[in-house]
């Protein structure tokens, strides 16, 4: 025989010390996690969460932990795009230039024509 590999998710300390948790307990972790989550701990909260939605042994269980679930995942989503964005500063986009050219619009605009707006 060999030696047992180590999990490669997260894996709570609790289940290691007190086996199997009940169903119940493990909803209860899941609500805890939702209210709980922070953008500081969205990626640790959300391997626990999926660690405690594999732990529920029936499928009537999953589906009362859908809707916290979807929310960690949202919660998650949301966060990880606000990092993505950067503010104009550090894009190198000065204010005011048009998206196209680059060049600076005029007070006094003109149409494809040339003409001015009046």
């Amino acid at each position: 025989m060999s030696a047992p590999k180590p999990p490669t998710a997260f894996v709570s300390l609790k289940s290691i010390t007190q086996g199997q948790s009940d169903p119940q307990a493990a909803l209860a972790e899941l609500r805890h996690i939702y209210f709980n989550t922070t953008k500081r701990t969205i990626e640790h909260d959300f391997d626990h969460a999926i660690e405690l939605l594999k732990s529920l042994p029936t499928e009537e269980e999953r589906e009362k932990a859908t809707v916290y679930m979807e929310g960690i995942a949202e919660m998650r989503k949301e966060w990880a795009a606000g990092e993505r964005k950067l503010p104009a500063e550090k894009t190198g986009k000065a204010p005011g230039r048009t998206k196209a050219t680059g060049s600076r619009r005029e007070s006094g605009k003109r149409g494809r024509t040339g003409k001015k707006f009046r």
